[in-house]
């Protein structure tokens, strides 16, 4: 079963809380402020796996979390860091981010480490807050969420030639013959229901890896038949070899098959249209209609393209083909067939905007992001605590804000459902 392409979601872990406690020392308020801070939350990281060739592990499981980090303790421990995930993928796997509609991967090389997904800060104890006006801090910082990311996760095979051509050509004959590669062989349609590959090694030159595409039909640029499945796996080769049955023993043309071929290519895709293409008449050991044969040679030499004449079947004129594969890829470099949005950022972007609404005359309400981050740190209860609350407010621009919007002595202002009587 090929499984290409999946949608998951991955989570990575939250940060630690961190801890509110004092020492137990004579003459020291309270004992004295000793709170740790939480431990980093567990980061996501995708890896390019060599024993995995499909997507098909994540058609049963799509949600993946890292550990959170543990809470801060007193003496000032730290709580220990959530353990990082990583997430196995076959090597040619290109990553989208599905919420930004951006690329932002293509885990192409063997052991390949991608970070997806950044773990949460640990929150700071309250012995982070001690100073010397504040030596006994009655609060501590919660940790920050872990990214959340829903991606897509496409696979597209890294073959250097492409064989295509409607089903039953020859296709399959030719890639066990020349390379190591043993795809199922039958004398009926969609033989090959998966791309299969193999490394052929010619006489002279570098090796190079071909990949037996399954079958096009027409209307495969429509996503009939397994049209759209396979056609986009040949997006990366370098090279096309486009094998054509030269007996027309399926009842058709093979002129017709050249032009239906890549008609289909150029609906799908231009580039891949214009990708260098060498044509491979098959079967030329059991062709009994030479104009068949000299049909396909006259569009080929109208075209500028390279004609073959094989027998797969017999091994006939596979040597030359393959050495001239070789002297071939040479001239042809390896190109990127996506484009990854540099200013991805794995971290979630803080929401910086809090937001002041006048709900009456005398009361007021200040809601936002921002606002959550810094209730989280309060303690309502403690008046040092409350009174840092009101300095970062300020800080930040809120009470500048309600002024402007009229508040004035003996309003009531409402953050996230803690009042305050205000008083100049």
């Amino acid at each position: 079963m090929v499984i290409d392409y999946v949608k998951i979601s991955v989570k990575a872990g939250d940060g630690g809380n961190g801890a509110m406690s004092f020492r137990r020392e004579k003459y020291v308020a309270n004992g004295g402020p000793d709170g740790g801070d939480g431990g980093r939350g567990g980061n996501v990281y995708l890896k390019v796996d060599g024993n995995t060739s499909t997507l098909l592990d994540f058609k049963y499981k799509k949600k993946f979390k890292a550990e959170d980090g543990k809470k801060g303790e007193g003496a000032r421990r730290t709580g220990k860091s959530g353990q990082d995930l990583y997430i196995s993928v076959p090597k040619g796997t290109i990553v989208r981010d599905i919420d930004k509609e951006v690329v932002v991967a293509d885990l192409s090389e063997d052991n390949q480490t991608f970070l997806i997904a950044k773990g949460g800060r640990g929150g700071r104890g309250n012995s982070r807050f001690a100073t010397p006006t504040r030596q006994v801090p009655n609060f501590a910082e919660q940790g920050s969420k872990g990214a959340e990311k829903n991606l897509e996760l496409e696979l597209k095979m890294l073959a250097d030639v492409g064989l295509l051509g409607f089903p039953n050509v020859g296709k399959s004959t030719i890639i066990s013959t020349v390379s190591s590669a043993k795809p199922k062989i039958a004398n009926y349609h969609f033989t090959t229901l998966e791309p299969a590959l193999g490394v052929v090694k010619p006489k002279h030159g570098d090796p190079f890896v071909m990949a037996d595409i399954p079958g096009i039909i027409e209307g495969a640029s429509e996503g009939i038949g397994l049209g759209l499945t396979f056609l986009k796996h040949i997006e990366r080769t370098r090279l096309l070899l486009h094998v054509i049955d030269i007996t027309g023993s399926e009842g058709r043309n093979p002129v017709d098959d050249f032009y239906n071929i890549n008609n289909e290519l150029k609906k799908y895709s231009e580039k891949l249209f214009a990708k260098k293409q060498i044509v491979v008449a098959n079967k030329m050991d059991s062709l009994a209609d030479k104009s068949l044969l000299e049909d396909l040679e006259e569009v080929c030499k109208n075209k500028g393209l390279k004609l073959f004449k094989v027998s797969a079947a017999t091994k006939e004129g596979l040597d030359e083909l393959v050495e001239y594969l070789a002297e071939e890829l040479i001239k042809i470099p390896k190109e990127d067939i996506v484009t990854i949005d540099e200013m991805y950022d794995i971290e979630e972007e803080l929401d910086q905007n809090f937001y002041v609404e006048k709900v009456s005359e005398d009361y007021y309400t200040v809601t936002g992001a921002p606002i959550e981050r810094l209730m989280s740190k309060v303690n309502i209860f403690d008046i040092e605590s409350r009174q840092y609350m009101q300095r970062i407010l300020n800080k930040m621009g809120v009470m500048d804000k309600l002024k402007d919007m009229g508040l004035k002595s003996g309003d009531v202002i409402d953050v996230l459902g803690y009042q305050m009587e205000y008083s100049e």
